[in-house]
Protein backbone atom coordinates (compact mmCIF):
# COMPACT_ATOMS: atom_id res chain seq x y z
CA UNK A 1 0.00 0.00 0.00
CA UNK A 2 1.49 3.40 -1.21
CA UNK A 3 1.80 5.84 2.35
CA UNK A 4 -0.24 9.09 1.21
CA UNK A 5 0.72 12.74 3.39
CA UNK A 6 -1.21 16.00 2.88
CA UNK A 7 0.69 17.86 0.73
CA UNK A 8 -0.03 22.31 1.81
CA UNK A 9 1.60 24.39 -1.05
CA UNK A 10 0.79 28.08 -3.28
CA UNK A 11 0.42 26.83 -6.66
CA UNK A 12 0.57 30.03 -8.80
CA UNK A 13 -0.84 32.21 -5.90
CA UNK A 14 -3.51 29.89 -4.99
CA UNK A 15 -3.63 27.75 -1.38
CA UNK A 16 -3.38 23.92 -2.42
CA UNK A 17 -3.96 21.11 0.53
CA UNK A 18 -3.95 17.81 -0.75
CA UNK A 19 -3.71 14.53 0.41
CA UNK A 20 -1.02 12.51 -2.16
CA UNK A 21 1.17 9.65 -2.54
CA UNK A 22 4.84 10.02 -1.50
CA UNK A 23 5.73 9.23 -4.89
CA UNK A 24 3.61 11.28 -6.60
CA UNK A 25 5.80 13.51 -8.89
CA UNK A 26 5.38 17.19 -8.83
CA UNK A 27 4.85 16.83 -13.04
CA UNK A 28 2.02 14.21 -12.26
CA UNK A 29 0.59 16.17 -9.24
CA UNK A 30 0.12 19.53 -11.33
CA UNK A 31 -1.45 18.09 -14.62
CA UNK A 32 -4.11 15.56 -12.91
CA UNK A 33 -4.72 17.00 -9.61
CA UNK A 34 -4.65 20.93 -10.40
CA UNK A 35 -5.31 20.38 -14.87
CA UNK A 36 -2.37 22.82 -14.69
CA UNK A 37 -0.75 20.98 -17.89
CA UNK A 38 1.40 23.66 -19.23
CA UNK A 39 4.58 22.12 -17.68
CA UNK A 40 5.89 19.11 -20.02
CA UNK A 41 8.01 15.93 -19.20
CA UNK A 42 10.40 14.37 -21.65
CA UNK A 43 13.45 12.73 -20.23
CA UNK A 44 11.84 11.99 -16.88
CA UNK A 45 15.37 11.85 -15.44
CA UNK A 46 15.54 15.63 -14.69
CA UNK A 47 18.32 16.18 -17.36
CA UNK A 48 16.40 18.00 -20.39
CA UNK A 49 15.16 20.62 -17.86
CA UNK A 50 11.36 21.04 -20.33
CA UNK A 51 9.56 20.71 -16.81
CA UNK A 52 11.05 23.61 -15.36
CA UNK A 53 9.51 25.38 -12.59
CA UNK A 54 9.83 27.93 -10.04
CA UNK A 55 10.11 27.27 -6.30
CA UNK A 56 10.91 28.56 -3.29
CA UNK A 57 10.08 27.85 0.46
CA UNK A 58 6.69 29.96 1.79
CA UNK A 59 8.00 33.38 3.00
CA UNK A 60 11.37 32.41 0.90
CA UNK A 61 13.36 34.99 -0.71
CA UNK A 62 14.63 33.67 -3.82
CA UNK A 63 13.04 30.87 -6.13
CA UNK A 64 14.99 28.11 -7.50
CA UNK A 65 14.55 25.86 -10.78
CA UNK A 66 12.96 22.56 -10.04
CA UNK A 67 12.34 19.79 -12.25
CA UNK A 68 8.48 18.99 -11.85
CA UNK A 69 9.64 15.57 -13.78
CA UNK A 70 11.62 14.21 -10.85
CA UNK A 71 10.33 15.97 -7.73
CA UNK A 72 8.27 14.16 -5.56
CA UNK A 73 5.18 16.96 -4.26
CA UNK A 74 5.52 16.01 -0.88
CA UNK A 75 9.16 17.40 -0.73
CA UNK A 76 7.64 20.68 -1.66
CA UNK A 77 5.34 20.79 1.69
CA UNK A 78 5.22 24.17 2.89
CA UNK A 79 6.73 25.84 -0.72
CA UNK A 80 5.56 28.30 -3.47
CA UNK A 81 5.41 26.32 -6.69
CA UNK A 82 5.13 29.14 -10.56
CA UNK A 83 4.23 27.17 -13.04
CA UNK A 84 3.84 29.00 -17.01
CA UNK A 85 -0.19 29.47 -16.43
CA UNK A 86 0.68 31.17 -13.38
CA UNK A 87 2.67 33.53 -15.52
CA UNK A 88 0.12 35.49 -16.57
CA UNK A 89 -1.87 38.31 -14.98
CA UNK A 90 -5.87 38.05 -15.29
CA UNK A 91 -5.60 36.20 -19.26
CA UNK A 92 -2.80 38.79 -20.02
CA UNK A 93 0.49 37.34 -21.10
CA UNK A 94 3.83 38.90 -18.92
CA UNK A 95 6.21 40.60 -20.45
CA UNK A 96 8.60 37.16 -21.12
CA UNK A 97 6.02 35.69 -22.61
CA UNK A 98 4.99 38.49 -24.74
CA UNK A 99 8.61 38.42 -26.15
CA UNK A 100 9.20 35.14 -26.86
CA UNK A 101 6.32 35.73 -29.01
CA UNK A 102 7.34 38.69 -30.69
CA UNK A 103 11.38 37.41 -31.17
CA UNK A 104 10.04 34.00 -32.25
CA UNK A 105 11.31 32.43 -29.61
CA UNK A 106 10.25 28.90 -29.98
CA UNK A 107 9.75 26.18 -32.88
CA UNK A 108 7.34 23.29 -32.04
CA UNK A 109 7.11 24.81 -28.51
CA UNK A 110 7.12 22.00 -26.50
CA UNK A 111 10.35 23.35 -24.40
CA UNK A 112 9.04 26.84 -24.08
CA UNK A 113 7.45 26.47 -20.82
CA UNK A 114 10.74 25.39 -19.28
CA UNK A 115 12.57 28.26 -20.68
CA UNK A 116 10.03 30.08 -19.62
CA UNK A 117 10.12 29.24 -15.88
CA UNK A 118 13.85 29.01 -16.18
CA UNK A 119 13.99 32.64 -17.27
CA UNK A 120 11.80 33.47 -14.38
CA UNK A 121 14.44 32.18 -11.54
CA UNK A 122 17.23 34.06 -13.72
CA UNK A 123 15.22 37.08 -13.29
CA UNK A 124 14.60 36.23 -9.66
CA UNK A 125 18.20 35.77 -9.03
CA UNK A 126 19.34 39.19 -11.01
CA UNK A 127 16.69 41.04 -9.02
CA UNK A 128 18.70 40.02 -5.71
CA UNK A 129 22.22 40.11 -7.52
CA UNK A 130 21.90 42.57 -10.52
CA UNK A 131 25.26 42.39 -13.25
CA UNK A 132 26.56 44.07 -15.57
CA UNK A 133 24.61 44.61 -19.24
CA UNK A 134 27.88 43.27 -20.70
CA UNK A 135 27.77 40.20 -18.31
CA UNK A 136 24.51 39.08 -19.30
CA UNK A 137 25.35 36.85 -22.27
CA UNK A 138 27.17 34.68 -20.10
CA UNK A 139 24.59 34.58 -17.61
CA UNK A 140 22.13 33.56 -19.53
CA UNK A 141 24.08 30.80 -20.96
CA UNK A 142 25.36 29.70 -17.13
CA UNK A 143 21.98 29.48 -16.26
CA UNK A 144 19.85 28.37 -19.22
CA UNK A 145 22.78 26.80 -20.84
CA UNK A 146 21.31 22.72 -19.57
CA UNK A 147 17.97 23.38 -21.33
CA UNK A 148 17.57 20.84 -24.37
CA UNK A 149 15.46 22.31 -27.06
CA UNK A 150 15.52 19.38 -29.40
CA UNK A 151 14.42 22.21 -32.48
CA UNK A 152 17.67 24.24 -31.62
CA UNK A 153 15.95 27.60 -30.77
CA UNK A 154 18.49 28.81 -28.64
CA UNK A 155 19.26 31.80 -30.28
CA UNK A 156 15.64 33.18 -29.90
CA UNK A 157 15.57 32.60 -26.52
CA UNK A 158 18.48 34.02 -25.06
CA UNK A 159 17.80 37.03 -27.31
CA UNK A 160 14.25 37.33 -25.75
CA UNK A 161 15.25 36.75 -22.38
CA UNK A 162 17.94 39.25 -22.70
CA UNK A 163 15.48 41.94 -24.35
CA UNK A 164 13.03 41.63 -21.49
CA UNK A 165 16.33 41.50 -18.96
CA UNK A 166 17.59 45.09 -20.29
CA UNK A 167 14.21 46.52 -19.78
CA UNK A 168 13.63 45.29 -16.63
CA UNK A 169 14.74 48.14 -14.00
CA UNK A 170 16.94 47.13 -11.36
CA UNK A 171 18.15 43.46 -13.06
CA UNK A 172 21.35 44.92 -14.12
CA UNK A 173 23.44 48.28 -12.72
Amino acid sequence: MTERNTVNLIVNGRPVSEPVSTRLLLVDFLHEQLDLTGTKATCHIGLCKVCTVATRAVGGKQYERTQACITPVVTLNQHEVVTVEGLTNNGKLSLLQQTFLSEFAFQCGYCTPGFLMGAVVLMDTLKHEPIEPDQLDEFIETHLGDHICRCTGYTNYYKAIKKVVLATPGLTT
